[in-house]
């Protein structure tokens, strides 16, 4: 099921009139917060990605729980895990500041991933706007269609598929691993007690993630080059490096492993493709026109 929005219903000089500096005013933000610190780039990818998949670019990750709802931030997915909320929560009082009631929470999480790939040493795409905001959110939907750590290979294709995203798609977002960190108890069964794991890797990650207790300690995904955007993920897939069980599918012995082979060999065919299925993602299933809101916090529905 293609599940794309068509292209004219987005564009990328959305705000040049009503918002001209809106673009100037995210990216501002977004640099301050990662020069602070820099994982918050690869946090504020992975909010557009978990936003995207839930219902479409609509924001409704940002929506803490009310009466009527609750929280897509207490999904499995993201509870203890989504974080850079505040950052967004500045970028838009920022933008609401020029232009009041003019540029949705939705597109400003768009941008915020792009401006924080290009900040990390990653590509840059042109980034489509015009989306509006949900005024509501779906923590069950979250949980069905938001990919889990354990996840196989056939799972993660199928899903991918069902939101438009072929499995070259799959690969390359995939690839935003390269930065950024995971909590131990997503990994620990794998260094424990997976064979397809390099023995010396699964033996260092242990040092940190204890078999009992511990859920809550950090390892980076890519622990050659954690803060910097390039395609070193790709390369430790082929040395059986991958930290989470859904990495490492990628590449063992399945339908995927020459597209990781080909991205360990070009950073650029990398960049080209991450850049692509971002704009790609950014177009599944976005409010436009006159539906729903733009939120004046992006926390709380109008």
């Amino acid at each position: 099921m293609l599940l794309l929005c068509e292209g004219h219903q987005l564009r990328s000089n959305f705000y040049d009139s009503s918002c001209p500096n809106a673009l100037s005013t995210i990216r501002t933000a977004i640099r301050t917060a990662i020069s602070a610190e820099r994982r918050m780039g690869a946090s504020l990818i992975r909010l557009h990605f978990h936003d995207c998949f839930v219902n479409g670019c609509d924001a409704s990750l940002l929506l803490d729980s009310t009466s009527s709802f609750e929280s897509e931030q207490n999904a499995i997915q993201n509870i203890g895990s989504a974080r850079g909320f505040q950052v967004i929560e500045k970028a838009k009082s920022r933008v609401e500041s020029i232009c009041p009631g003019v540029v949705s929470c939705a597109d400003i999480l768009a941008v915020a991933a792009r401006d924080s790939s290009v900040k990390l040493g990653g590509p840059s795409w042109t980034v489509k706007l015009g989306r509006r905001d949900s005024a509501t959110a779906s923590k069950s939907e979250a949980e069905r269609e938001l990919p889990l750590f354990t996840a196989p290979l056939d799972s993660l294709i199928s899903l991918f598929r069902r939101k438009g995203l072929s499995a070259k798609d799959l690969v390359a977002l995939s690839g935003a691993h390269t930065i950024g960190q995971a909590q131990c108890f997503t990994f620990r069964d794998r260094i424990y007690n997976h064979t397809n794991i390099d023995s010396g890797f699964a033996r260092k990650r242990r040092n940190h993630c204890p078999s009992n207790g511990g859920d809550s300690k950090l390892a980076p995904l890519d622990l050659v080059t954690p803060n910097s955007f390039d395609n070193n993920y790709f390369k430790i897939l082929m040395e059986k490096k991958g930290l989470l069980e859904s990495d490492q599918v990628l590449f063992n012995g399945g339908s995927t492993d020459e597209i990781v082979r080909s991205y360990s060999k070009s950073r650029s065919a990398f960049y080209l493709d991450f850049a692509e299925a971002m704009v790609k993602m950014g177009d599944i299933e976005p409010l436009t026109g006159s539906a729903r809101q733009i939120r004046a916090r992006c926390s709380v529905p109008n």
